[in-house]
């Protein structure tokens, strides 16, 4: 099986304080002749003189038709297309949260008991975090963590370990007898295991960037047209961050489960990668449409100034294992269990 993807809301591993909130990665299992008729349809319904026509013509109001005809249930993608979110503040502080569950470098999935542990804390900190520790105190930290986390490959870090835990004791202090001040406890005396892992981070070029959302975008892509098991091939808009050596590492996190225990096999689910400039393949084109409708739609609701027809379009593409904290938007934004779109 070969599907096409793009992204929308790259910033890199910047994913506090930038300007999106949302990341979103689109995949479809279209074909080139079927793809070029999807953008023309589009251009019937919402003309535009721009070469490629890309996906904030599309969100203008007066385009509304070709957006709705898009999504829809009778439109050109409807079980042809899959989206994966992810609310960029919650990627943060679950990569957070794994850390104080036992995560390492060279082990980015901690297993299913830490993880189970990990996901308990992140929900925490993503729900009480601003409340309990205020504004002024809560986004500052975040932006810290995520600047050395980004440092750690290969950037120079805007802040010091020793800064960001000067933070750590104040959060302490403030949410004293709170949940989320006993997770920020943890965090305090966790500091010698958390300072060895960013200083791994720095020595070894070989890890994926931890916060690189587009890492587990691409492995769940390939996971929900492969049902987890068939060998996928991916035909994606360019990317510079997925160097060779990194997608060399998702082949090997999408390799298969070996009969002696070993995490992998040599022979992986991704059975290709390649780049492709979006202007050159209508289904790089349909799938950049997809990704940017699909960033604006969910961060507005995930924002409460949510657009309920929109929504409900989305709703069947996207992908039930999204990085996604918030639940009231998750409600409205994730598919009933068992829809596949």
């Amino acid at each position: 099986m070969e599907i096409s993807c793009d992204e929308s809301g790259s910033e890199g591993e910047k994913l506090v304080g930038g300007n999106t909130d949302v990341f979103t990665h689109a995949s479809l299992c279209l074909d080139v002749e079927s793809a070029a008729s999807c953008i023309q349809g589009i251009r019937d319904r919402g003309p535009s003189p721009a070469t490629e026509y890309k996906a904030n013509v599309l969100l203008r109001e007066k385009n509304r038709s070709a957006l709705t005809w898009l999504l829809g249930p009778s439109g050109p993608i409807h079980g042809k297309a899959h989206v994966h979110l992810t609310d960029k503040t919650f990627l943060v502080i679950g990569r957070l949260a794994g850390l104080l569950a036992g995560e390492t470098a060279h082990a980015p999935d901690p297993g299913p008991r830490r993880d189970r542990q990990a996901g308990a804390m992140a929900a925490v900190l993503y729900r009480e975090g601003r409340r309990t520790f205020g504004h002024e105190r809560w986004q500052p930290f975040l932006e810290s963590f995520n600047d050395l986390m980004r440092a750690g490959n290969g950037r120079g870090a805007g802040t010091s370990a020793g800064a960001f835990f000067d933070m750590v004791d104040v959060l302490c202090l403030t949410g004293a007898g709170s949940e989320a001040g006993e997770i920020m406890g943890l965090l305090r005396r966790a500091r010698p295991r958390v300072e060895s892992f960013l200083t791994r981070l720095l020595d070894d070029p070989r890890v994926i960037p931890t916060l690189d959302p587009l890492i587990p975008a691409i492995v769940r892509a390939v996971d929900f047209w492969g049902e987890g098991t068939r060998p996928v091939s991916i035909v994606h808009d360019r990317q510079t961050t997925l160097t060779e050596e990194r997608v060399a590492r998702i082949r090997e996190m999408l390799g298969e489960p070996r009969p002696d225990g070993l995490p992998w096999s040599p022979r992986s689910r991704l059975a290709g990668l390649r780049f492709v400039a979006s202007h050159s393949d209508a289904r790089i084109q349909v799938a950049d449409l997809l990704a940017g409708a699909a960033r604006k739609i969910a961060s507005d609701e995930l924002n409460g100034r949510g657009d309920a027809e929109l929504t409900a379009l989305l709703r069947p593409y996207v992908d039930a294992f999204s990085i996604w904290g918030d639940d009231r938007s998750r409600s409205l934004l994730e598919p009933a269990s068992g829809t596949r779109s």
